[in-house]
């Protein structure tokens, strides 16, 4: 079954960090949103501690096309780069949708629009837990409306399809957390 490892929670206030997971899967290894840090090591350290190097990453999935969430795929030379529309492996561009792709058994994709139009959500199930890493909700107490939504209506509907099944939240900027009730939906 599927492991997943936040390797760091982001924030964004006066600084934003993007909140950046390890998924260790049957044959993968992935990292999700290796986007802004304060310092490589940030992304780096955890991936050594956990018994994996650099080369050893297979995939890498971006939520979205943000700077914040993107800037540091390049750590990663040999991983397969997975968005919302393809797949990016050294100098081949594979189109596909990102609906219901799996990366590997018990990962998969999600498109879920709403804080970008090409949003996209990693469903892991570990056998536990289902665990969404999502850019749906910045962090657990996020605001209601996505201030940089632009999909509101989208956003809505993405995240009720996401709490339909997800029983962990890992979100774009913060620590992960388990929905409850006042779980902005």
């Amino acid at each position: 079954m599927p492991k997943v490892h936040v390797l760091t929670s982001g924030y964004v206030g006066d600084r934003v960090a993007s909140t950046v997971s390890l998924i260790e899967a049957d044959g993968a290894l992935i990292v999700v949103d290796p986007g802004m840090v304060r310092a490589r090591s940030v992304i780096l350290d955890p991936v050594a501690r956990l018994g994996h190097e650099v080369g050893d990453v297979t995939d890498v999935i971006i939520s979205h096309h943000h700077p914040d969430h993107t800037i540091n795929i390049s750590l990663f030379p040999n991983a397969r780069v997975h968005d919302h529309w393809a797949i990016y492996e050294k100098d081949i561009w594979t189109s596909r949708p990102a609906e219901g792709f799996e990366v590997t058994d018990g990962v998969t994709l999600w498109e879920t629009p709403g804080h970008t139009d090409q949003d996209i959500t990693t469903i892991v199930d570990d056998g536990d837990d289902v665990v969404a890493l999502t850019h749906l909700w910045w962090y657990q107490t996020a605001p209601h409306d996505d201030p940089l939504a632009t999909d509101l209506g989208g956003l809505h509907r993405a995240r009720e399809r996401v709490l339909d099944l997800a029983t962990v939240i890992v979100p774009g900027h913060g620590e992960l957390f388990v929905p409850d009730e006042s779980t902005s939906r």
